[in-house]
């Protein structure tokens, strides 16, 4: 390889595309691509989303708001393709002008209210409805800690160890051993944390933990980035594996992983959410079939 003997350009430019899974819509500039309208539903909420784990988020705390009797956190979810460059359109741009999902738009005020970032909507949302954040001083600051941990721990696992290790045109060990490493570290962390705690924040569920659940308790059930869940040895991480397990059987949970989801078994897929019934009276344009 010739990577070692690469010197970097005083200026750096961009003249060739950079390889990999999402090498089409990568590009160093932001801003609209293309004239688009978003489509609007019937509900106060419109989130614009796919079921990557920053889209889960969303999905999972709307979902467990539902189920405490909030009937104001009922929502469309119309499903943004990022691998085609939907983020990209005009209407997603004004909602969010970083282009990356999920987006959200309140429209249940005089003057629509837009949030976008993953953990900024969360917290939103737990604030607009009193719900899955304490409201004492030192619990809230808890889980607000492990919320942003998160926001800034994931993109070493996502952008990091997951691109170099599944999506990259080549591997590279340096890069790989690097993000591998840091990893393991954040799984330690939060394995040491769950010793004795039964959630992130302390003894209660929170934004917290649906904030952290959807990367690495996806990562230890397998369900990212190939067999990544071996070469980490995910299993040695028992109070994480608990923890994992226990929020990954609550029935919100699971409904929130189905909406916007477009891979995998189309029995798990909900590829739009517009109403509670969805996912009992789902059709084939609802569902849609395997990416």
């Amino acid at each position: 390889m010739t990577d070692a003997l690469y010197t970097p350009p005083k200026v750096w430019t961009w003249n060739k595309e950079n390889g990999g899974k999402f090498a089409n819509i990568n590009r160093p500039v932001a801003g609209a691509t293309h004239d688009e309208v978003l489509p609007v539903g019937k509900h106060p909420l419109q989130l614009y989303s796919l079921a990557t784990p920053n889209g889960q988020k969303v999905t999972i705390l709307l979902e467990e708001l539902l189920a405490l009797g909030h009937s104001g956190a009922e929502y469309d979810a119309w499903l943004i393709r990022i691998n085609t460059g939907a983020q990209f359109g005009s209407g997603f741009v004004e909602v969010n002008p970083n282009s990356k999902i999920p987006a959200l738009l309140d429209r249940s005020a005089a003057a629509p209210i837009r949030v976008f970032e993953s953990g900024a909507i969360l917290l939103y949302l737990a604030e607009k409805f009193g719900a899955f954040l304490p409201t004492e001083l030192a619990a809230r600051t808890e889980a607000l800690s492990w919320l942003f941990w998160q926001m800034g721990s994931g993109p070493y696992l996502g952008g990091g160890f997951g691109h170099f290790y599944a999506y990259a045109p080549t591997k590279i060990e340096y890069a790989i051993d690097r993000f591998a490493m840091e990893t393991k570290r954040q799984l330690d962390v939060l394995d040491r944390r769950l010793a004795d705690h039964e959630f992130l924040g302390g003894s209660d569920y929170s934004i917290a933990d649906i904030a952290v659940f959807p990367w690495y308790g996806g990562l230890l059930q397998g369900l990212l980035y190939g067999e990544s869940a071996e070469f980490l040895d995910v299993q040695s991480y028992t109070n994480l594996q608990r923890w994992t397990a226990a929020i990954a059987a609550r029935p919100a949970v699971k409904r929130g992983r189905m909406v916007n989801r477009v891979t995998g078994d189309p029995a798990g897929q909900l590829h739009e959410r517009h109403d509670a019934g969805d996912f009992d009276t789902r059709t084939q344009d609802k569902i849609g079939t395997p990416a």
